[in-house]
């Protein structure tokens, strides 16, 4: 059933009863609070949101609880999200999946990724790498498309979120290549058989790969964003090497059900950006391949447009049919 919420919902800020406390971050919970994650335990997701529910805990002396509800490509976790009430103890940690790319790959949407949710706080970037598994007899890029060419139809590539989805469709379309997609639940059981060598490659984010690329299991031969980054400035983009015009932009951050009243959103805004804003969080955040980023909730609203328009314009280009 598709979730009918006005887009003006977002916006409205609801009345304030007399005598309650507007102050910005002035909010916070007084029971237990649900957080809720659209992949697997282990994925790059689920680690950056148990990052922050343990700073949160310390902020606000108050229980969160990590609720993993893979599955549809965020879309199951989206819809239990718009449906939870919007009093603050039900929030989502979002990706370009539910809130970019997944609503252009359904044919149709159970949920609408700006009118049904509240835009909380963005929270940063996901360095995502193309990798290959370590038995494969290449080292760069070029050498990969060239095997690929020679070998048509028999490298396959993973994923386990749309960003895998879509960057295995551009590679074929921008490189000139074969490559057989092979999709997966999730990103940690792809990661496994590309280790396993099972599966030839796939769009890896660091943030669940950095240990498995380290130790040479996993092979980067370039990243998915259209500038360098100075997290692993060794690493060139795909645009740069054979895949010129190539560019995804994976992020991350809070949304919370349509109509959270504006303390309750202040409070979680604040609460955010206080914890994500101290140097230790930012370095440990960095050691997961993230590049750390806050906003107000009124410009992660406007960033969300703008991805699920850029995310339908990259799955159209890629001629990925609706599901």
């Amino acid at each position: 059933m598709t979730i009918t919420i006005a887009r003006r919902a977002i916006l409205a800020a609801p009345f304030l009863a007399p005598g309650l406390a507007r102050a910005q971050g002035g909010w916070k919970p007084s029971r237990p609070v649900t957080v809720v994650v659209p992949f697997a335990a282990g994925s790059g997701t689920d680690t950056v949101a148990r990052t922050l529910t343990s700073l949160l805990e310390q902020e606000w002396g108050m229980q969160l609880v990590v609720d993993n509800r893979p599955g549809a490509n965020g879309a199951i976790a989206a819809v239990a999200t718009a449906r939870a009430a919007p009093d603050g103890y039900t929030v989502m940690i979002t990706t370009n999946s539910p809130h970019g790319a997944t609503p252009a790959l359904m044919k149709r949407p159970t949920y609408d990724a700006v009118a049904d949710f509240t835009a909380i706080c963005r929270m940063g970037t996901y360095i995502f790498v193309f990798a290959v598994n370590d038995q494969v007899p290449v080292r760069t890029m070029p050498e990969f498309l060239a095997l690929a060419k020679a070998r048509p139809g028999q490298l396959t590539c993973a994923s386990g979120n749309t960003t895998g989805v879509v960057g295995a469709a551009m590679l074929n379309r921008i490189g000139g290549v074969d490559v057989t997609h092979v999709p997966y639940r999730s990103s940690p059981p792809a990661m496994t058989d590309v280790i396993a060598g099972r599966v030839t490659s796939m769009f890896a984010d660091v943030a669940a790969s950095r240990a498995f690329l380290q130790e040479g299991k996993l092979k980067p031969l370039g990243i998915t964003s259209a500038q360098r980054t100075s997290l692993f400035p060794e690493w060139p983009t795909l645009a740069e090497v054979g895949l010129p015009g190539f560019e995804m932009l994976s992020f991350m951050g809070a949304v919370g059900p349509a109509r959270m009243p504006e303390e309750i959103l202040d409070g979680w805004n604040a609460a955010i950006r206080r914890v994500w804003d101290r140097p230790e969080t930012i370095r440990r955040l960095g050691e997961f391949g993230i590049e750390k980023v806050t906003s107000s909730p009124a410009e992660f609203a406007t960033f969300i447009r703008q991805q699920v328009e850029f995310w339908g314009q990259q799955a159209r280009a890629a001629g990925l049919e609706p599901e």
